[in-house]
């Protein structure tokens, strides 16, 4: 009696949209190991059917290689985290955050925490509350609450929100 011979252990994966087949197999998805063996042509006709777009000029075949195992890996794995995206166009675009005021010497910041009013003086040097010199809104904010807030945030100079 024989055996029947050894195949090779099936993986269990799923086609996924826009992933290419395997150039030599049966309808299998292509997996990151087939990268490895792939000459520049069959980089080139895979980054076609990956990415959708032609491949730009001077690109090596070890960057094509790591692009497109990065590409399988996020599309296998569900990508980016949600909110990448939009900070990656936010930091192309050039954007930047909207300024705190400037603070001047002589100017006073008034802040009300549990029932007490808090006025601070901004001086060349940093800042005065109850006679007491700071470098910091951030450590007059400690100061004031016991825990670590923003000092501008807790002072109204910053952003929409306030503690």
């Amino acid at each position: 009696m024989t055996t029947p011979p050894k195949t090779a252990r099936k993986t269990r994966s799923v086609r996924l949209p826009g992933l290419p087949a395997k150039p030599r197999g049966t309808g299998s998805v292509m997996e990151v190991a087939d990268i490895e063996a792939m000459d520049r042509e069959a980089l080139l006709a895979a980054w076609m059917e990956i990415i959708g777009s032609p491949v730009p000029k001077g690109l090596s075949r070890p960057f094509l290689r790591r692009f497109l195992a990065f590409e399988l890996q996020a599309r296998r794995h569900g990508g980016l985290p949600s909110g990448f995206g939009a900070k990656l166009r936010k930091a192309a675009s050039g954007e930047t955050r909207p300024k705190a005021p400037a603070l001047r010497p002589g100017g006073r910041l008034v802040r009300e925490w549990n029932g007490t009013t808090h006025v601070v003086e901004v001086t060349g040097t940093g800042f005065v509350w109850q006679g007491t010199q700071y470098r910091s809104l951030s450590a007059i904010a400690r100061a004031i609450t016991g825990a670590r807030w923003s000092g501008p945030r807790f002072f109204g100079l910053a952003g929409e929100r306030s503690p």
